[in-house]
């Protein structure tokens, strides 16, 4: 049974209220001076995403390879749990709940759109077509390396937590093997206090990214006259509402709604794949972008554009990884803690089958089915995003050529909707742990923490909003907490393997 804290002595309030502070004052100084924020952002930016972008690419590749190993490695038949303790979920359940927390709504966004904007890079000339590879690079940046971020921590903080039965939540506790005493000290209070900034800029980052298009969505069904950012603003608050109902109810309501989610999601797959008049198209060039990708799959991953000829990597690949990165804080630690029973190799094989099996559909179904239109003349999406730039409009303009339009619009709604709330409530659970200085592992936080976490979670992209900060400023946002965690990655993977050699020596 799950016990919720009532002790407030267990809080750690530099954890939970700094935080505050910081997510405060980045409010007040986008609200009151929006251009001079976006300004510096992007000095930021260049600094860390082009001076050091390939720090991002090696902890990327270097991540996914160590995930291969852990699996099939001494330390695949690790149980995180008893050692002959069965999973606690259905596969079913287990790996909905791990897909929507994983992923936000920005995936339908993405899915939409990415490969019209690829296909105005010059670094799709260069390499031989828009269709050719504008359909390689969506499945790249949402697969392997993306989800091995997320499935080797899940197994770090698994271990931690269902066998090594820690009571910190935390990252800077999954760093003890390495750090030892000076978990306790200041050092382990800068990792937290980094991954809560990392946490809150993932946050603001998603939401920022596709709550317009739900914007869009809603006027163009509606018909109403309501000002963007107030609807958006609705929006937010909607959803902050959804997530904390569902976070209220521990983890049966988080996995009512993850099924939901998915059931939804798959629905519109299906019917688009089937119903949208491009299924030959869908399925052979998803077929053909699959197997570039894997072809190619080291030299996507190492690319660094030296000369800068294009700078494809620094504003795309370095980008999603620094993007996935700041999304470990929170994804993982729900993964780890709904994968006891679960094997280190059934954990990760399992996540990559799901998890990445589900984002690639996504991405091979819709963004194949525009593209199909593009490529046989009967639509022509890439000028109109030539001339106004705008993805959320052309994104509009793609569904309404889908049967039934005005019911896939409303479905992708729902289905955004819902993948916002299955994720953040996920997010808000993992934050509301790092309050407590200990928690044991059957214990929820006390529901007022979870309601301040969830509340807290909503202010930055609000913020943002109001600031109109661009595409470009919310990617800067990620690319700056990134930077910090992919060396505590780093840290927390060899704490495992170092603390899973002392679990399989008998200590």
């Amino acid at each position: 049974m799950e016990q919720t804290i009532k002790t407030k002595g267990r809080i750690d309030w530099m954890i939970t209220i700094l935080p505050l502070a910081i997510i405060l004052g980045l409010c007040i100084t986008f609200m009151l001076w929006p251009e001079r924020s976006n300004i510096i952002l992007s000095q930021i930016r260049f600094f860390f995403g082009d001076t050091l972008g390939a720090y991002y690419l090696i902890v990327g590749l270097g991540i996914f390879l160590i995930s291969i190993y852990l699996s099939f490695s001494k330390y695949g038949n690790i149980v995180l749990g008893g050692k002959n303790e069965k999973p606690k979920y259905s596969f079913f359940t287990w790996g909905a709940m791990m897909f929507t927390a994983g992923l936000a709504a920005d995936i339908l966004f993405y899915s939409f759109s990415e490969w019209f904007m690829y296909a105005v890079d010059p670094r799709m000339t260069e390499l031989g077509g828009i269709y050719e590879w504008a359909g390689v690079f969506p499945v790249f940046h949402w697969s392997l390396i993306p989800w091995g971020f997320y499935l080797v921590l899940a197994v770090a903080f698994g271990f931690m937590l269902h066998v090594r039965k820690r009571e910190r939540q935390k990252y800077s506790e999954a760093c003890r093997p390495l750090l030892g005493k000076y978990t306790d000290g200041w050092l382990g209070r800068i990792i937290d206090l980094l991954a809560v900034f990392a946490l809150i800029a993932g946050t603001a980052t998603t939401f920022s990214v596709a709550t317009p298009m739900m914007t869009s969505i809603i006027n163009e069904l509606f018909h109403i006259s309501i000002d963007p950012t107030f609807l958006t603003i609705t929006i937010l608050v909607i959803t902050c509402c959804i997530y904390t109902y569902a976070l209220l109810h521990g983890f049966k309501g988080i996995g009512i709604l993850a099924r939901i989610c998915v059931f939804m999601f798959f629905g519109l797959l299906a019917y688009v794949l089937f119903f949208g008049g491009e299924t030959k198209f869908i399925i052979e060039n998803g077929l053909t972008s699959l197997g570039k990708m894997f072809q190619n799959f080291l030299e996507l991953s190492t690319y660094t554009d030296p000369r800068r000829t294009t700078s494809f990597p620094q504003n795309w690949t370095i980008y999603y990884w620094a993007y996935w990165m700041v999304w470990c804080v929170a994804a993982p630690f729900f993964i780890g803690s709904i994968s006891r029973g679960r094997t280190i190799k059934q954990t990760i094989l399992g996540g990559y089958i799901f998890g990445v099996g589900s984002t690639i559909i996504s991405f091979v179904i819709l963004g194949n089915y525009s593209m199909g239109l593009q490529a046989s003349g009967a639509a022509d999406f890439l000028t109109e995003y030539v001339e106004n730039g705008d993805a959320y409009s052309i994104i509009i303009n793609i569904i309404r050529t889908i049967p039934w339009s005005p019911f896939i619009l409303l479905l992708v709604l729902l289905t955004m909707f819902a993948f916002y709330s299955t994720s953040f409530d996920s997010i808000a659970l993992t934050a509301s742990m790092y309050s407590y200085r200990k928690l044991g592992e059957n214990e929820m936080p006390n529901r007022g923490i979870q309601l301040m976490w969830c509340i807290l979670l909503i202010m930055l992209p609000i913020a943002l909003v109001f600031a109109q900060s661009s595409m470009s400023n919310l990617q800067t946002v990620s690319i700056i907490a990134a930077f910090p965690i992919g060396i505590i990655m780093v840290m927390i993977v060899y704490s495992l393997i170092k603390d899973a050699n002392s679990y399989l020596n008998g200590k």
